[in-house]
């Protein structure tokens, strides 16, 4: 009996074994890459659909790491459907790009997520050089410089240096950014100027070559309307080979990757000028360019160095193709930085100038009244520590629909600063802190409440050593 009982027992865990390896082999064979199941979806159990809205979702600062997870994975962050499905659902990011200047002449970019407060190198520009320069081109002189830049310590550094291959203090490349994407165009090679266009695109991290400009150039200026890049004026090397100012102008559509020539920038102050003498020693260049209100505001001035006289401007409409004559005050008051040239940003529909002041360590935030024809100040104090010589020793940015101020603190750091107006019911927000040693600043424009009290908060910093500050876009993906 008992021996029939054990039997029993033993046939019964028998049959159960086989049961459970019978289960976990369906198991592997589930698991199995072979087994036409889960193992084909982004996230197993869920439609590709779904999982890629949880993906759209994510900080755009979590794409480094999560392409690691899997091919698949790496396909769906780096596909054009996330970034629009993105756009759809309203969870874009905007980026700040910092362009910078370091040791040898070296241009650096730097990525700022403004939520995480965190910074990423950008890979490296690539090198271009002007193949066709001869030699003897460098001894050539300078008959004409756009007025950023310091051309007698130009000159005198370029003189100093043994190899005459190694390229400019500063390139003169133009940025902006369109579709995404960040756009380096023009600049120096050697002596030469160049028409190369070099695009960087955020998703793929990396640079790759777009369609050269019409016309070689260096220290143009740039806007974007409609979705298009637009460049204007700049310098270009000279029939005595020299450099010289040009008024050409020509846009880019990154959709189909071409250019398309525009009407020349006029000069309609040219009745200014009393004789012919000066009309061919005095130059008209553009010293600034915004994107205002659907139209291209470019402000110019008179220059053959060291003179530099503001002169006004031209305004570029892309509806009717064609240039009229800036207001006068919008032009006459543009307020002007070193050597004439002009920083301004538009941000909700309002467009801001920075005025630096007589003191080395403050400026003024003006802005442009359409109705009155005239900038009004709307920040009276803007602290600048940056003391050195530099071509940019500050920047402005528009990012998240308030301006931003970019330049360095006391400790030399590069610093992003945010002018905030305090909610008096909110507490101050702990993902940023008030400039040390700063006071509110009130706006003394008629058009701002001057009850309203405006903070710079120091939204980001990062220590880049002696780097210079060059140009700043925002992207938003």
């Amino acid at each position: 009996m008992g021996s029939i009982m054990s039997l029993s027992c033993s046939k019964s865990r028998m049959s159960s074994q086989d049961e459970g390896n019978a289960s976990e082999s369906r198991k592997r064979q589930k698991m199995s890459p072979e087994y036409e199941g889960d193992s084909s979806r982004l996230i197993p159990g869920l439609p590709d659909e779904l999982s890629m809205q949880i993906l759209a979702r994510l900080p755009r600062i979590c794409y480094f790491k999560a392409r690691l997870v899997s091919g698949k994975w790496k396909s769906a962050l780096l596909s054009s459907e996330l970034y629009s499905l993105r756009q759809e659902l309203g969870k874009t990011e905007e980026w700040l790009y910092v362009l910078t200047k370091g040791q040898e002449d070296k241009l650096l970019w730097y990525a700022l997520d403004p939520v995480s407060m965190k910074w990423q190198k950008l890979p490296p520009m690539p090198a271009t050089v002007y193949e066709e320069e001869p030699r003897e081109s460098f001894s050539s002189l300078w008959n004409m410089a756009n007025p950023s830049v310091k051309v007698v310590e130009i000159v005198r550094n370029w003189f100093r240096r043994k190899d005459a291959s190694e390229q400019m203090p500063f390139c003169g490349c133009s940025i902006g950014a369109v579709g995404g994407c960040l756009y380096v165009l023009g600049g120096f090679s050697r002596s030469w100027t160049m028409n190369s266009v070099w695009r960087f695109d955020p998703v793929f991290n990396k640079w790759s070559k777009a369609n050269s400009m019409l016309v070689n150039r260096a220290y143009s200026k740039t806007g974007i309307l409609n979705n298009k890049l637009y460049v204007v004026g700049g310098v270009n090397n000279g029939r005595r080979g020299g450099l010289s100012p040009i008024q050409s102008a020509e846009v880019y559509d990154p959709s189909s990757d071409t250019w398309l020539e525009i009407p020349s920038m006029p000069f309609s102050k040219a009745e200014m000028l009393p004789n012919a003498f000066f009309t061919g020693f005095l130059k008209p260049i553009a010293t600034g360019m915004t994107s205002y209100n659907g139209r291209l505001c470019v402000s110019q001035s008179l220059y053959s160095w060291p003179i530099v006289v503001d002169v006004g401007g031209e305004i570029y409409d892309p509806e009717t193709n064609s240039w009229v004559e800036m207001p006068a005050g919008m032009g006459e008051g543009w307020p002007a930085r070193q050597a004439g040239t002009k920083l301004s940003v538009v941000v909700d529909g309002e467009l801001y100038a920075f005025d630096p002041s007589s003191s080395a360590e403050n400026g003024k935030i003006k802005v442009y009244d359409q109705n009155e024809d005239a900038w009004k100040v709307v920040i009276g104090e803007v602290p600048v520590y940056d003391l050195t010589e530099s071509e940019s020793p500050y920047l402005l940015a528009g990012l998240h629909g308030k301006l931003h101020f970019i330049t360095r603190d006391r400790n030399r750091n590069i610093t992003v600063l945010r002018a905030d107006v305090p909610d008096s019911s909110s507490s101050p927000s702990s993902s940023s802190s008030p400039v040390v040693g700063s006071c509110p600043f009130h706006g003394k424009a008629d058009s701002v409440d001057t009850s309203d009290t405006v903070i710079w908060n120091v939204i980001a910093t990062k220590d880049l050593g002696a780097a210079e500050l060059i140009s700043c876009q925002v992207i938003d993906l």
